[in-house]
């Protein structure tokens, strides 16, 4: 990218390169050429959060499961939407992602690794889900592109019937399994729908930098979340 830094490299398990960059303090980070995720448009990531929120209502101790750290948008609007006495486990399979978020981007995680309510797991998300029953009020996936994944083949089973049959079990009565998408998926949504969950989509805009604001007054492209609640 031009004008920016290469900070660091990291691979995905049985997945492909990724390259963290840096201009000022904008951060970015690409597979190949591909932005995956940036600092610069962050609204879908947090809305996955704040929108489950809304959806669950206040639950006394509540537990959360993120799928992903990415950034760390969906973990900061989580921990400003939940109870003091929630918990957030938080399971990313790049080590190299925590790594830069403790290292490079700490100005922008602003301490939120660190909160006592977060738990990290440096491990594959799909492992706690399976070995989990009725121990979620909340499961929030943000890996890879959504159900078409780009960077690792074995995320697909995350949205397949088996995956969601998966988090289904592990979901107590009434939870949420809120999916992130970049684009709108049929098949997958009716996938959710047969497995027994009440399906929810909602298009959801970005918010971006002022300077990303194109010349009609858009403010960025739409992404696809998807909150599947068990009855």
């Amino acid at each position: 990218m031009p004008g920016h830094d290469w900070i660091g490299t990291a691979h995905i398990p049985n997945g492909v390169e990724i390259r963290l960059m840096q201009r000022g303090d904008e951060f970015t980070i690409l597979l190949e050429h591909t932005e995956l995720m940036g600092t610069r448009a962050s609204g879908s990531e947090e809305a996955l959060a704040t929108m489950t929120q809304q959806r669950l209502g206040e639950r006394a101790g509540a537990d959360w499961l993120i799928g992903g750290y990415g950034m760390g948008f969906t973990l900061r609007a989580a921990l400003g939407c939940v109870a003091d006495d929630a918990s957030i486990t938080v399971a990313e399979i790049v080590p190299e992602i925590i790594e830069w978020a403790r290292g490079p981007m700490h100005v922008l995680t602003d301490g939120c690794l660190d909160d006592p309510r977060v738990m990290m797991v440096n491990g594959d998300v799909a492992l706690l889900i399976d070995s989990a029953r009725e121990a979620y009020d909340a499961i929030l996936l943000d890996v890879d592109n959504g159900p078409d994944g780009l960077t690792r083949e074995v995320n697909d089973e995350l949205y397949h019937r088996d995956g969601l049959q998966a988090a289904m079990a592990a979901l107590r009565h009434g939870g949420i399994l809120a999916i992130w998408s970049a684009e709108h998926d049929e098949a997958f949504a009716k996938r959710l729908a047969d497995t027994g969950f009440d399906v929810d989509e909602v298009i959801v805009r970005e918010v971006l930098d002022p300077r990303d604001v194109d010349t009609n007054g858009e403010k960025g492209g739409r992404h696809i979340i998807w909150f599947a609640q068990k009855p």
